[in-house]
């Protein structure tokens, strides 16, 4: 076998050297050597200038993810462990503790790989072959650096099909329990790493749940897409005078319900209803609230959707708008990183203006900071949670 040598067209190089960490198979001029899937491949601009090697996958539109930018660089088990060993080190300077994201694929340099923390457990989602095919490698790291109880493995999600690889949950090391307590800021909270969404909860929420504190004093709070209530239950921590938390998901109210229980928050309701028609009752029955939380799920997951995505961010925040008393809060997240910061602000000014509100933007925020957004890598921004005041 001969080393494989991969050589960009004229110019394509331009994004991998701001940062971007994939290289698609379209942007590609020629190969020499030995093309294996889930080996290295070395990266060279037209001009031969070497831009990065890493793993290469020809199922894959991403052919090669790049993992580093010296040529001559080992890419071992050494080379991972120092990675992800500096990437906890980074989250625990921060102050997280309990549970976080230890590691966020391209962003900390290992596309396509996620390692979260929940106490003493480690969720895992390994999303391209190159990672695939070192699993128990990266097991052994992991074990070594945490000495956790249990790994979980999350690769349930559809885009694992899009590298030729099977969708696969499980349990990998240890034993892992089927409800896990963590502490998210000054809460106790079950998770479901095995079955919850995305790995087990969101983290990438974390500190903005608890950003809530200065607006939700004595007030009442509307909790939309509620989930396991990170927004409303914080709120309630945080002394709110009344909180509704509304989720389509039984089983997001059951566990509303039972952490509302855990952390002794009685101000805390739990309703199981569609946003979207619950927002429309509340404005028939003239209810109103002085701060309203809206954290939807993913309206674009591709391109495509997103003339689509925006009529519903746009649909709901109108409607959340029509039910905030004078001088109240909405605060608003999408997740979706094709709705970009500026198209996001747009919506909200449009709803606004359909509201007829005035509105001003007092507070806009982004994934919390162990979900680190990489420049030169769109993706790896697409949390956006932004507090305006409802005049």
């Amino acid at each position: 076998m001969t080393q494989c040598n991969i050589y960009l067209q004229p110019k394509e190089e331009i994004r991998i050297k701001q940062g971007h960490p994939w290289v698609f198979g379209n942007e590609i001029d020629k190969i020499e050597g030995t093309i294996m899937s889930g080996d290295i491949a070395y990266v060279y601009a037209h001009n031969k200038e070497f831009i990065g090697k890493g793993y290469l996958n020809t199922t894959s539109k991403i052919f090669v993810r790049i993992l580093s930018r010296v040529e001559n660089e080992s890419i071992d088990e050494a080379f991972f462990k120092n990675l992800i060993s500096k990437s906890n080190q980074s989250r625990l300077d921060l102050g997280f503790s309990n549970s976080y994201r230890v590691l966020f694929g391209e962003a900390d340099g290992i596309p396509g790989f996620i390692v979260d923390k929940y106490d003493e457990y480690l969720s895992i989602q390994i999303l391209s072959l190159g990672i695939d095919l070192r699993k128990e490698m990266f097991i052994k790291i992991l074990v070594e650096i945490f000495n956790p109880k249990g790994i979980y493995e999350r690769s349930d999600v559809p885009v694992r099909k899009k590298e030729g690889l099977p969708l696969t949950k499980g349990v990998v090391y240890g034993e892992v329990p089927d409800i896990v307590q963590i502490k998210e800021n000054e809460l106790s909270m079950e998770v479901d790493i095995k079955n919850g969404q995305k790995t087990g909860s969101f983290l990438d929420q974390q500190e903005n749940h608890n950003s809530l504190k200065p607006y939700v004093k004595n007030k009442t709070v509307l909790d939309c897409f509620s989930h396991i209530g990170g927004f409303g239950l914080h709120a309630a921590y945080h002394q709110a005078k009344a909180v509704t938390c509304i989720d389509i998901s039984e089983q997001a109210v059951s566990n509303i319900e039972s952490n509302a229980k855990l952390n002794k928050l009685t101000q805390v309701k739990a309703i199981k209803a569609d946003v979207f028609n619950q927002l429309r009752t509340y404005q028939q029955d003239d209810t109103s609230f002085d701060v309203v939380i809206l954290d939807p799920p993913a309206f674009a997951k591709k391109k495509e959707d997103i003339k689509k995505a925006y009529k519903g961010y746009k649909d709901i925040n109108l409607q959340a708008l029509k039910i905030i008393n004078p001088d109240g809060y909405l605060i608003s997240c999408s997740c979706s990183h094709y709705m970009t910061p500026a198209l996001f602000i747009d919506m909200l000014m449009d709803a606004s203006i359909d509201a007829n509100r005035v509105t001003q933007m007092i507070d806009f925020r982004i994934q919390s900071k162990d979900h680190p957004a990489l420049l030169g890598s769109d993706e790896s921004l697409y949390l956006k949670c932004v507090t305006l005041k409802v005049k």
